[in-house]
């Protein structure tokens, strides 16, 4: 038996097909370079990347993601994300987290091994704990959807939390995607997407950013 964040993230994992929408945007974000994926889970955005001609390598500490990871040929390793990482200074020019550092006690600690070992890029994901649906779901006296205790959440991001995370560990923001609410829809698409570039902590779903190691 492993802890119980182990035991937690390995109830989590099955093998999945498709990309959501933060590991397609990091997948084209990553243009070359060798790869490090820190909360690899499955393995499918590595087994994305490969196709693209991208070595990369895992790391997660549930051993039944790893298994999958195996199964689908990938170099992983399974160990706990939140001290040391077993690599050396500049091992790889870009360090992945998607969808990690909101599961994550100290995310600046993370950050700052993320940063140790990157040579040049460090492209992460995280939801956005304030968006609208949120708001609204507590102005009704419910607990937000993306706070739910399935989800492992113990680290709420924001718009300014996640940039003062990175300028705390050494990172300075190369690009910023907003994922918006109704994105699908053509004309209030368009609406939210214009108006998510001022307002991102009110219409972002999630945020997705590359930044460079400086």
């Amino acid at each position: 038996m492993g802890t119980s964040v182990e035991r937690f993230q390995d109830s989590q994992w099955q093998k999945l097909e498709e990309l959501n929408f933060s590991k397609k945007t990091v997948l084209l974000l990553v243009t070359s370079g060798n790869v490090l994926d820190i909360g690899c889970g499955d393995g499918i955005l590595l087994e994305y990347l490969r196709g693209k001609g991208i070595n990369g390598k895992g790391i997660d500490i549930s051993g039944k993601a790893i298994n999958i990871c195996k199964d689908r040929g990938l170099d992983c390793l399974q160990a706990d994300i939140t001290g040391q990482l077993p690599f050396k200074d500049s091992s790889f020019e870009n360090v992945i987290l998607t969808d990690v550092l909101e599961h994550i006690f100290q995310p600046k600690l993370l950050l700052s091994e993320a940063h140790r070992i990157s040579s040049k890029y460090v492209l992460i994901s995280v939801p956005n704990f304030v968006a609208l649906p949120a708001r609204i779901q507590v102005a009704l006296g419910r607990v937000p959807e993306n706070n739910t205790p399935r989800d492992g959440h113990v680290y709420w991001m924001t718009h300014k939390v996640i940039k003062s995370l990175l300028e705390g560990a050494g990172f300075e923001i190369d690009t910023f995607i907003v994922n918006t609410i109704w994105e699908r829809f053509p004309v209030i698409g368009w609406l939210t997407k214009t108006i998510a570039k001022v307002w991102p902590s009110l219409f972002g779903l999630s945020f997705i950013v590359k930044a460079k190691k400086v």
